[in-house]
């Protein structure tokens, strides 16, 4: 038993010695690698989602729940919108990863950055519908026709109109829709209320109308359209905006959508819509926009007020370049190995795959050097005694030492031969040491004259 573990112990040892060397070369090239791949995601990244209570809100609160299931902490930060957002993503030293956008809203701002040659962004896709609201006052209304109705933008000449709070895409919007009706600024009593402030003027009669840009599940629209005596502006003439503007689409509010029982509106209402779109820097780390786009379809996916399930998040009219994870995941879904491993390690191998297989590539080659120098390791366990046995031999056949002197050499040395552990694979280079080791002691008692059955008797 003792001499079986010898035995494996040198196995292991010589292993060790010769595959060591080429492991902590593979070992550092792993780690030289990871590093400078840094394919994990940070744990922490910033959104930026505009007004309080908004829309934004709520799906900013529901991108961190399903980041939060990847350890990955989402800090909310609370802007006054889009336009807002879009100059955090442009401010290096401003801690925002990603915001949402609307389209269209905040050109001035996106233009005179890519001017000054600031942080190049790129989007996630679209996300959801953000339609145009107009909701106005009924009896300000009364004094346009006998229906009572606002028939166009045009009408709102004069009136007492919030078009949204500086810093949002509102204001940006609303005026490109304005001047297409040829609707001066000058000729708006104009104000920048938040939307809860402007609720409370409309409502108290301090504004005739306000526009605002949201989607369906804010709170604020949804109450506005089950308020009597406030109205909504429908767009007969959505298909002519969208031609007019490309971040503009024609939607439709179903007809009881809002409120089925009190059939709420009572009629299919056309409208128009931007998209808004999660947009990031450029250098947002792959994994990360991944995740995003993971975590956005199962958030704007279903089915909605205006939109059909499945028809967000979109690569389509997002004024930004795709980002190339994002624009992998529309063409192919989610990488193949998360599928069936957990996120950390499925993203390690499909970040890491290119530098494996270059370590590989490199590895491979040096590997062949290996058998055989495990080979002459142990051999030389063996081999390096010839020498000795060599030296004894010569010193015989030229009579340098006498015979009693190099037999008693003869026998130190297979007695150090006797202590030699080997593979058992080896052990023939070891018995024929042993041999070798006999054959010299017979030519010595020979030579000697002395008889091998006297000696040993």
């Amino acid at each position: 038993m003792a001499r079986i573990l010898r035995e494996t112990m040198l196995q292991i040892r010589e292993l060790t010695l010769t595959w060591g060397p080429l492991i902590l070369i593979a070992i550092a090239a792993l780690v030289g690698s990871y590093l400078l791949l840094d394919p994990q995601p940070p744990k922490r990244v910033t959104i930026a989602i505009g007004a309080g209570n908004s829309a934004y809100e709520m799906f900013g609160r529901r991108y961190a729940a399903e980041l939060r299931r990847y350890r990955i902490e989402v800090t909310l930060r609370t802007t006054s919108g889009s336009c807002e957002n879009l100059g955090l993503l442009h401010d290096a030293k401003q801690p925002v990863d990603f915001a949402f956008v609307l389209g269209g809203s905040c050109e001035t701002i996106r233009d005179a950055n890519e001017e000054k040659g600031d942080a190049q962004l790129v989007s996630l896709g679209s996300l959801f519908y953000e339609p145009v609201w107009v909701f106005y006052r009924a009896e300000k209304a009364k004094a346009l026709n006998r229906e009572g109705q606002l028939v166009h933008l045009a009408q709102l000449k004069g009136w007492r109109v919030n078009v949204g709070v500086r810093g949002s895409g509102a204001p940006g919007l609303s005026s490109k829709l304005l001047a297409a009706n040829l609707v001066e600024r000058e000729e708006l009593q104009r104000s920048f209320l938040g939307e809860s402030d402007a609720v409370v003027a409309l409502l108290g009669g301090q504004l005739d109308a306000m526009l605002m840009v949201s989607a369906p599940e804010s709170q604020v629209v949804q109450m506005l359209l089950q308020t009597p005596g406030i109205k909504l502006f429908d767009f007969p003439q959505a298909e002519a905006y969208s031609r007019r503007f490309s971040f503009i689409s024609p939607v439709v509010l179903p007809r009881g959508v809002a409120d089925l029982s009190r059939d709420v509106p009572a009629r299919d209402e056309p409208l128009i819509a931007a998209t808004t779109s999660l947009v990031a820097r450029e250098n947002a780390h792959p994994a990360l926009v991944q995740l995003f786009v993971q975590a956005a379809a199962r958030i704007h996916g279903g089915a909605g007020w205006i939109a059909r399930a499945g028809q967000f998040p979109s690569p389509e009219r997002t004024e930004f370049p795709l980002a190339k994870e994002a624009e992998r995941y529309y063409k192919n879904g989610p990488p193949f190995l998360q599928r069936y491993l957990p996120f950390w390690l499925a993203n390690l191998v499909d970040r890491m795959w290119v530098a494996l297989f270059s370590i590989v590539a490199i590895l491979l080659p040096l590997s062949r050097v290996v058998p055989p120098l495990y080979q002459f390791r142990v051999r030389s366990r063996v081999f390096r005694w010839y020498r000795q046995l060599r030296q004894i031999e010569e010193a015989s056949m030229k009579e340098k030492k006498p015979a009693a002197e190099l037999l008693a050499e003869l026998d130190r040395l297979e007695g150090r031969v006797a202590r030699i552990v080997v593979p058992l694979s080896y052990a023939d280079e070891l018995y024929a040491l042993r041999q070798n080791i006999d054959l010299v002691r017979e030519r010595l008692k020979q030579k000697s004259g002395s008889d091998p059955n006297q000696e040993k008797a």
